[in-house]
């Protein structure tokens, strides 16, 4: 079951994205910011015993642009299509705020390409998105790749 996330969902979130940030796949997000950005997540719950086996986080950017970041799924569950389920309901969140630009910074090109998603420059993004890569372990050298949907009615 996807719904939005609640206070009670970061301790499980944070969990989550630190596995995936022991690894280097994706940023893994201090504690204080994942409360201070609940209303971006979605969870995906397991209804049989509630526990969180994934999230995905849409955060707006801009008056017609928005990021999907922080797509997790539990190790134990994958191949499942949660990660498509999460991808889908954040886009659909998106068109639901009339934006019309959605991009993602990520490892995962061919997971992003089956929504549609092109592989950009970094530097077509506005400066403003690039406040989060400070914290980055891997900056200035980053090698996410850059990926970008045009959002259509």
């Amino acid at each position: 079951m996807i719904r939005k996330a609640t206070i009670k969902d970061i301790k499980a979130i944070h969990r989550l994205l630190h596995e995936y940030g022991k690894k280097e796949e994706l940023l893994a997000r201090p504690l204080s910011e994942l409360y201070d950005h609940v209303r971006d997540f979605s969870v995906y719950e397991d209804r049989s015993n509630g526990t969180i086996i994934g999230c995905c986080a849409l955060q707006f950017c801009w008056e017609d642009l928005a990021e999907i970041r922080s797509l997790a799924v539990h190790p134990d569950h994958l191949s499942k299509n949660i990660g498509s389920k999460l991808t889908e309901t954040v886009l659909n969140e998106a068109r639901s705020f009339n934006i019309t630009r959605v991009f993602t910074l990520t490892y995962k090109p061919n997971f992003f390409q089956k929504f549609g998603f092109v592989q950009i420059d970094r530097s077509e993004l506005p400066l403003k998105i690039w406040s989060d890569c400070i914290i980055c372990v891997k900056f200035p050298d980053c090698d996410e790749i850059a990926m970008l949907k045009e959002l259509k009615d």
